[in-house]
């Protein structure tokens, strides 16, 4: 082994020992000497916040010391205000209590002022208590003096007053009515009997009566035959489908129906018309020729009233309404038919509503509406123009229709001319030449009637109805009744009539006083 080798790798691993050692011992200096450098430098850091702590505590200090200052002026201040406030309460306390004080005795000075005027006013009651007592024992002298003097009582005078009074009163009224009715003729007959004479013409119709039988037309007589069948099976069986009476006599070629239901008279023409144009006619055949017709009457009724609303020019009329007019076809009012009548009257109130300004087309509708209640009062209690109104409300007619069908015969205010209108046209329709019947017995009754109401009155002497019912002319004693007497019981006796009676148009009441003095020259 060389030494010399082994010194040559020893001495370089030695030095590098010796480096590493030298390279250790150097950081440490370096490091000693850098952490001197920082703690010098922690120390100014602490050294100036130490100054700038103690600056800020002083300024705090000072800043403290300026608000308490200012807080206590505050206070001060707030504390001085208050204390002034306070004074013044008080001083208006003050002030409040002498009012108070001063409208005491102000109270008690009333009070006894009030006190003395009670003992003053009951004083003077019982003066003026004593005073009456005095007057009515004078006036009960009074009295009886003044009675035995005119030898009369103090109910005698009164009535004695009280006739003059009322005698007095009803020569007013007799004097007012004159005048008022005067006055009324003057302005209203002439523009009146204009327009219901121009409605009248140009509606000149002709009036045909209901009766209560049909004539039906025959082919020829050999037809008369098969309708009575063997032994008279087959008219027996007609007259129990229909419930009305079949005459067949010696009248060439027809058959009379008779019966006073309109609708089965119908139902048993139109059955009749089908077994003869047919010639099958036997029972079997008969019953359901007349349940076919039956059933068909309703389209029957509905065109009816289709075409009498195509008549009046009436429009927007619903299927329903138009159904319950067609059934007045079959109804007639005085053997007047009333379908025909609602048409007639919706024409008149056209014309006379376009004479005064107001609307046709309304005037029109409630003319052809005004009867329709009649259709319904079978089934409905009451008059027949409350319970058409009630059934047009419900359909949704207008409440202007509604008014006029209600009010056409008063029993109900008129809210507009309408309802005037169509009682005027009403009354014409139903009155005119023709348009309607009455047998005897009736109309002599309704004259009895007449005459009856008006004998009733005080001072009349004879009552004549004249003109078919149409006036009534009424006598009166002239001794006892003066003229405006008169004028009072002519109202009087109109008011009764209208009252007790159903009459179509209207009834004139004449009151005649009439004095006649007779002498012979000798």
């Amino acid at each position: 082994m060389n030494w010399l080798s082994v010194f040559d790798a020893i001495v370089p691993l030695l030095f590098g020992l010796a480096g590493v050692l030298g390279g250790y011992a150097l950081r440490g200096l370096v490091g000693r000497w850098q952490a001197g450098a920082i703690e010098k430098k922690a120390q100014l850091k602490l050294e100036e916040m130490d100054v700038d702590i103690k600056s800020r505590l002083k300024e705090a200090d000072i800043q403290a010391r300026a608000e308490v200052v200012k807080a206590r002026e505050e206070f001060e201040k707030s504390t001085k205000a208050r204390r002034k406030e306070l004074q013044d309460i008080d001083d208006r306390l003050t002030v409040r209590e002498e009012n108070m004080d001063k409208k005491a005795v102000l109270l008690d000075k009333k009070d006894q002022a009030v006190a003395q005027k009670q003992e003053d006013a009951l004083s003077k009651a019982e003066l003026l208590r004593q005073r009456q007592v005095e007057l009515d024992k004078r006036l009960h002298e009074a009295d009886t003096r003044l009675q035995k003097l005119a030898s009369m009582t103090t109910e005698s005078a009164k009535r004695e007053v009280y006739q003059r009074a009322e005698q007095e009163v009803r020569s007013e009224a007799g004097n007012l009515i004159r005048r008022l009715l005067d006055e009324a003729k003057e302005t209203a007959d002439r523009e009146a009997a204009r327009i219901v004479s121009m409605a009248i013409q140009r509606y000149a119709v002709a009036h045909a009566s209901e009766t209560v039988t049909a004539t039906i037309q025959l082919p020829s007589d050999d037809i008369k035959g098969h309708l009575i069948g063997r032994e008279g099976r087959n008219i027996r069986a007609l007259e129990a489908a229909t419930g009305i009476t079949m005459l067949v006599d010696d009248t060439p070629e027809a058959v009379v129906i008779s019966g006073f239901d309109p609708v089965r008279r119908e139902v048993a023409r139109q059955a009749l018309e089908v077994l003869v144009a047919d010639g099958r006619i036997h029972p079997a055949r008969i019953e359901e020729v007349v349940r076919d017709v039956a059933e068909n009457m309703e389209k029957t009724i509905l065109e009816a009233g289709e075409v009498a609303a195509y008549a009046a020019k009436v429009q927007g009329v619903s299927a329903t309404v138009l159904q319950t007019m067609g059934r007045l076809k079959f109804r007639t009012s005085f053997s007047q038919n009333v379908l025909r009548h609602c048409v007639e009257t919706a024409h008149l109130m056209g014309m006379m509503a376009a004479e005064l300004g107001a609307d046709p087309v309304m005037a029109r509708r409630v003319g052809f509406f005004h009867d329709i209640g009649k259709a319904l009062d079978h089934d409905i209690e009451g008059a027949h123009a409350a319970i058409g109104a009630e059934f047009l409300k419900r359909h949704g007619e207008s409440d202007v229709v509604v008014n006029g069908v209600a009010a056409h015969h008063g029993d109900v205010p008129s809210d507009g001319v309408y309802g005037v209108l169509c009682a005027a046209a009403d009354a014409i329709s139903s009155s005119r030449p023709g348009a309607r019947n009455e047998n005897m017995a009736l109309y002599v009754q309704r004259l009895e009637k007449l005459e009856a109401i008006a004998n009733n009155f005080p001072g009349v002497k004879k009552t004549f109805a004249v003109q078919a019912g149409r006036e009534v002319r009424v006598l009166v004693d002239p001794a006892q009744t003066t003229d405006n007497d008169a004028m009072v019981l002519a109202r009087d006796i109109g008011q009764q009539i209208t009252a007790n009676l159903q009459f179509p148009g209207q009834i004139r009441v004449v009151v005649i006083r009439e004095m006649r003095c007779v002498e012979y020259a000798k």
